[in-house]
């Protein structure tokens, strides 16, 4: 009895401790992965060590440095599962700093709502005879998507530039989490330094996900998307993409009405049954939440946004859907996935995405199918078979995403 006692008081003494204890905000985004999900803050023996703590929940701490500080966290909420998750490691003050740079530094990015003919960009790309369509390609829009892909010279590399983990897989209409932890394990911190990705990122803040959320596109936010729009240009994927319309007669030669073309067709607003509150950009790219008898999300095709809304703890990826009849089963190496998560706490229960392919491919991509195309375009995507679906409203482009092929 005295032991339980002795004990009982012990544990009463712990859990005053810990609630008395200050708390301070991670340095840094919410944990990734599922059973992080949840996690605000933490106590922190070092108050001035900045830490990550991605970093903190990877498994036995692997890949930090045996000297230094010693840092110990405790997990002070979850929402699911209300585990308590005791870490410790140790950290060097450059570990430290390696850590920190992997965050997407958003200060620059203030420089992109400048007018766009007082920005920088990145040298023209010279690929020569290639970007000119050849016979079969005008002729075959497979052929074309294909080239594209061969185009695409800022894809990332599973393995190299990223790593994803798919977990198990389920049918669509399974709803429990077979996902062990997030998607994603990790991504190269050269990934956000990357003109393209750079400027594609701060376009994904514009916009508020709610269906019927009135879009109020200011005058910076207008520059910033005539940049993203003129960076995109001086790519490869679009350099071709513009000879191959213009060799269409859907648009001239001139590079000035292509980007007015490219720009209308993926920023004007329209409504979807409603008021003008939606675009080509916001619902392929950035993800919609509708408000019906339940709500659900639209769109969010967009690699790029899962894993920077995943690093945030705002998406939790619940595993992947089983390839339709003998499909090949998804692994780290897999660069067309079709996944079920949760966003903002609202099911996805079927989405598809194509992983590490640069912003220009996907906008290239998707603009040759609205306009050459049909509803569904059956492509070759490298080693990939796909049918990029391709919805209209009118003369806008509704949605845009891939389904992968058998």
């Amino acid at each position: 009895m005295r032991l339980f006692c002795r004990w009982f008081r012990q544990v009463v003494a712990e859990m005053i401790a810990a609630a008395t204890a200050p708390k301070i905000e991670m340095n840094g985004p919410v944990p990734l992965g599922r059973r992080n999900r949840g996690m605000k803050s933490g106590n922190l023996v070092d108050h001035g060590l900045r830490c990550d703590p991605r970093r903190l929940c990877t498994r036995g701490m692997k890949g930090t440095k045996k000297e230094g500080k010693m840092i110990i966290a405790q997990v002070v909420q979850t929402e699911r599962r209300g585990r308590r998750i005791m870490m410790a490691g140790r950290l060097s003050a450059k570990s430290s700093q390696d850590d920190t740079s992997r965050y997407v530094r958003m200060g620059h990015w203030d420089n992109y709502k400048c007018p766009p003919s007082e920005q920088d960009y990145s040298d023209e790309v010279d690929c020569g005879a290639k970007l000119e369509p050849s016979e079969e390609e005008l002729d075959d829009l497979s052929k074309a998507c294909n080239k594209l892909w061969e185009l695409d010279l800022n894809r990332l590399v599973p393995g190299k530039d990223y790593q994803i983990d798919c977990g198990e897989g389920k049918k669509v209409y399974q709803k429990e989490d077979t996902a062990e932890g997030s998607l994603f394990s990790w991504l190269s911190k050269d990934t956000f330094r990357r003109p393209t990705y750079s400027r594609f990122c701060s376009l994904l803040g514009n916009y508020n996900p709610h269906e019927g959320y009135n879009e109020n596109v200011t005058s910076q936010e207008r520059q910033e998307q005539a940049a993203f729009i003129e960076e995109l240009s001086r790519t490869a994927p679009i350099k071709y993409l513009h000879k191959y319309l213009s060799s269409k007669g859907i648009v001239s030669d001139n590079n000035e009405d292509f980007k007015s073309m490219i720009t209308s067709l993926w920023f004007d607003n329209y409504g979807r049954g409603g008021t003008a509150n939606s675009s080509a950009f916001e619902h392929v790219f950035v993800g919609e939440i509708k408000h019906r008898e339940e709500q659900e999300v639209s769109g969010f095709h967009n690699w790029v946004q899962f894993y920077l809304e995943e690093a945030k703890g705002r998406v939790d990826y619940q595993g992947y859907i089983f390839p339709r009849r003998r499909g090949q089963i998804p692994d780290s190496e897999t660069q067309v996935l079709t996944i079920q998560f949760e966003w903002n706490g609202v099911l996805k229960s079927v989405s598809s995405t194509l992983v590490g392919v640069s912003p220009e491919f996907e906008v290239a991509l998707h603009t040759l199918c609205f306009y050459m195309g049909g509803e569904d375009n059956y492509v070759e995507l490298g080693q990939y078979p796909v049918n990029i679906k391709c919805y209209r409203l009118g003369n806008k482009l509704g949605s845009a995403f891939p389904i992968a092929g058998s």
